[in-house]
């Protein structure tokens, strides 16, 4: 399905608004008319079947701006995604009980708050991005004081899970063929990295594009220290949170081909799909190099694979991008919240959580309750809106799930 709500058509109050949903709610509606406001969106704001109220802005929205970026509209989760590999496992290899599989990976992959006792990533993926981190601590110090033991965390927390919506998966797709699914993003260092620059644009609220409608949209202009600054510090998180998922895969096929998991020996059979769904990219739309900002979106241009989850009772998706110029090449990073985390919590029970995952191995206790499918959009009308945008290549079903 295609377009089917368009804001601002006549622009009289900013870009239009082109949204790929009619359920959306009126917080997310709001958010949506302030950004349009601002005067460096270029051409259109695109707006993913998934969309609901966000942080600083609106979750499930691709921002192209042309000589300005807000820091907000990335967020403070900068870079998180998926990553996915197929196994030549078949269901028939699992065991019929699945916890032990699950407490195999929990060993050997921190989550929650945990992060690894010693550091386990390599010195050639550390090196790099010990040198490139140094300039951006050097002219802001600041950072080292929001997380504590900074130089050894960071490092710590490479191939960690972290929590919230953060999940490591076992799935079946419709082959019956096993494969590894997670997200997760750049942990601890790249909420930092975010909640600093989204406070300094507070602070120093640049003004050369005019009147800004919401303090959480205040911009860096290109040219700017600052500007130069974010994009060094944004594009080393972005980058630091795809070695942190490879790093993490590369821990649970560890895991599962350890003695203590107890399966066949396996290979990987499909390469690992790894993508960010917040992030900034510099890229070409309508003409114009613009700074797109996919907030809760994923990259979906021609033949480009991806994943959309879920909820973890839920379908998720292999797909390939269709390249749909108005999205921006673009499409949805998952089902999408229709209740926030606190109504969650108020409004479903254990018993409901039990009944939403049956069949899952997972936690099923109130600390996540908060990540219960009926807390989620429907998945199967989220695709449906989106069939201009991507193509089902395989559909999952989860078996497993790790939470934070």
């Amino acid at each position: 399905m295609s377009i089917q709500l368009i804001l601002n058509e006549n622009r009289k109050h900013g870009v239009p608004v082109k949204i790929y949903t009619s359920d959306v709610e009126q917080g997310a509606m709001q958010q949506l008319r302030n950004l349009a406001q601002l005067e460096f969106v270029h051409s259109h704001i695109a707006v993913m079947p998934d969309v609901h109220v966000g942080k600083g802005a609106t979750v499930g929205s691709v921002i192209p701006t042309k000589s300005a970026i807000i820091p907000a509209t990335v967020g403070v989760d900068i870079g998180c995604g998926m990553n996915a590999v197929r196994l030549s496992l078949t269901a028939s290899d699992l065991p019929d009980s699945l916890r032990s599989l699950r407490s195999v990976v929990e060993q050997q992959v921190p989550v929650g708050f945990n992060m690894h006792k010693q550091i386990q990533a390599k010195n050639s993926t550390l090196d790099p991005l010990g040198k490139r981190l140094k300039p951006i601590t050097d002219k802001h110090p600041g950072l080292l004081k929001m997380l504590r033991g900074f130089e050894r965390t960071w490092a710590k927390q490479l191939g960690t899970l972290g929590g919230g919506n953060h999940f490591i998966e076992l799935c079946l797709d419709e082959n019956n063929d096993v494969w590894v699914m997670l997200h997760s993003g750049s942990r601890g260092i790249g909420n930092c990295i975010g909640q600093y620059f989204i406070n300094l644009a507070k602070k120093e609220r640049q003004s050369r594009f005019g009147h800004v409608p919401d303090r959480d949209l205040s911009y860096f202009a290109e040219g700017s220290d600052s500007f130069a600054d974010y994009i060094e510090a944004v594009g080393w998180a972005q980058d630091y949170a795809l070695e942190n998922r490879r790093e993490m895969m590369r821990l649970v096929i560890k895991s599962l081909q350890s003695p203590q998991a107890g399966l066949p020996r396996f290979q990987l059979t499909k390469e690992a799909i790894n993508c960010h769904h917040n992030y900034v990219n510099e890229e070409v739309h309508f003409g114009e190099q613009v700074y797109v900002t996919r907030k809760g979106a994923i990259s979906a241009y021609a033949g480009e694979l991806g994943i959309i989850p879920g909820s973890m009772g839920a379908k998720s998706f292999i797909v390939r991008g269709l390249g749909a110029a108005e999205s921006f090449c673009s499409c949805s990073h998952g089902a999408g919240r229709q209740m926030s985390r606190g109504k969650a919590m108020r409004a479903f029970t254990i018993d409901e959580l039990k009944a939403q995952t049956d069949g899952v191995e997972c936690r099923k206790d109130k600390g996540v309750i908060d990540e219960i499918p009926g807390a989620y959009k429907d998945i199967d009308e989220v695709m449906a809106n989106q069939a201009d945008l991507v193509e089902v290549v395989h559909t999952l079903k989860q078996v497993m799930c790790i939470k934070g």
